[in-house]
């Protein structure tokens, strides 16, 4: 059966530096995917922003619905404006900025019902070239 999930029945979450409303997972019926809505503000002086974070095990395919933005990872600063599809393989440290004028507007789809089990927060070890990754959402 087809189920409608009306914009307030997502789930915000706390992340710095970004707005994110998850409104599919695990949690909330979504068998095999997560879908959320991320809206990351034009950064004003001092403020928080996310780190580079990683998904063990499975891809993110992220579609630039508004704003202009970069993503910083492995094969640089990838710049993106709306229309754009960034295709996140297992692994992979990145991270979205808003380097425009206006919010940036992302459509995020994992292929796991929860990724939050498997998102991790991406800090090189210090004295070692090891990851040190901390749970992240």
């Amino acid at each position: 059966m087809i189920r409608l999930i009306k914009a307030g029945d997502g789930e915000r979450l706390g992340l710095p530096g970004r707005s994110v409303l998850e409104m599919v997972s695990g949690s909330n019926g979504g068998a095999s995917v997560t879908f959320r809505v991320v809206e990351i503000p034009v950064p004003a002086p001092g403020d928080v922003q996310r780190g580079q974070h990683l998904h063990h095990g499975h891809e993110e395919c992220i579609y630039v619905l508004q704003g202009k933005g970069s993503m910083l990872c492995g094969n640089g600063p990838l710049e993106v404006q709306p229309g754009d599809v960034l295709l996140v393989p297992p692994e992979e440290p990145h991270v979205t900025r808003n380097v425009g004028e206006d919010t940036l507007v992302l459509l995020c789809f994992f292929p796991t019902p929860d990724i939050r089990r498997t998102t991790e927060d991406a800090r090189p070890a210090s004295g070692s070239s090891a990851a040190n990754v901390s749970r992240q959402q």
